[in-house]
């Protein structure tokens, strides 16, 4: 079985996060950069179906030069090789252009099998990244998975929706992404640690995984913020004690404020 999962480094949810005063964009260059929690579980997954199976698992990464530690995580809790989608411009890609880019990266890695990723990233939480890159690859999607299983060339996977438990089936090739109660990620070992220093990564950009497109045409990001101000600070606001006469002066400034 060939298993490829799509991770992104992004900053740390715990710790504070700006944006770049050049183009508004999330300022990466100061953050503390981790491997994105849900994308650990999907790793974490398909690690798990290479024990049971036996498979070969790429760890995809689109990102600067720092998205190497979050491929070299991967590959120190047991993935065999990585790619890394390096490019400049590339900077601020929207998930349409992102899932392009990813779908291109899977392309290079032959017969894929399986694809894994997380159902969202902490940073952006489009949630549609793994639907784009199924559909650009032609692969049944099965998305927001808390369980699964593969047997006999079929993905089966248990959903939990609204109103009660779904279960989703499809044949393999398949796209599967998951949430964040599908497992508990492994912690790598030292010996993981030092294997994954010798583990091959391909670094490649958009001229490798589109040599016949034209650069100064490709379309990075469909959407442009032209200001972002700071949130103002919380007012404070207005104590009522009870002499009395609180419910109706009460009633008066939900009145007041037409929210009643």
């Amino acid at each position: 079985m060939n298993i490829v999962v799509l991770v992104k480094q992004v900053p740390d949810t715990a710790a504070e996060r700006t944006l770049s005063e050049a183009d508004h964009t999330l300022d990466r260059a100061d953050a503390d950069l981790v491997l994105d929690e849900i994308n650990e579980r999907a790793a974490e997954e398909a690690l798990t179906l290479k024990e049971t199976a036996d498979a070969e698992v790429t760890v995809v990464s689109m990102g600067p030069d720092s998205a190497l530690d979050a491929i070299r995580k991967v590959l120190a809790m047991g993935a065999d090789r990585g790619i890394h989608i390096c490019d400049d411009r590339l900077h601020g890609a929207d998930v349409v252009t992102t899932a392009k880019v990813l779908a291109a990266a899977v392309r290079t890695v032959g017969d894929v099998d399986l694809v894994l990723a997380g159902n969202a990233t902490t940073d952006g939480q489009a949630s549609a990244v793994p639907a784009i890159v199924a559909d650009l690859l032609g692969l049944p999607q099965v998305t927001h998975a808390r369980k699964l299983t593969v047997d006999a060339g079929r993905v089966r996977a248990e959903r939990e929706a609204e109103n009660g438990e779904a279960t989703l089936d499809a044949p393999l090739p398949a796209l599967v992404s998951v949430t964040e109660k599908i497992n508990e990620p492994r912690y790598p070992s030292f010996k993981g640690i030092m294997a994954a220093k010798k583990k091959p990564v391909a670094t490649v950009d958009l001229g490798d995984l589109f040599p016949a497109a034209d650069d100064a045409g490709f379309l990075v990001t469909r959407t442009r913020v032209v200001e972002a101000v700071p949130r103002p600070a919380r007012a404070a606001g207005i104590r009522i004690t009870d002499d009395g006469s609180a419910g109706r002066r009460l009633v008066e400034y939900l009145i007041a404020q037409k929210l009643v």
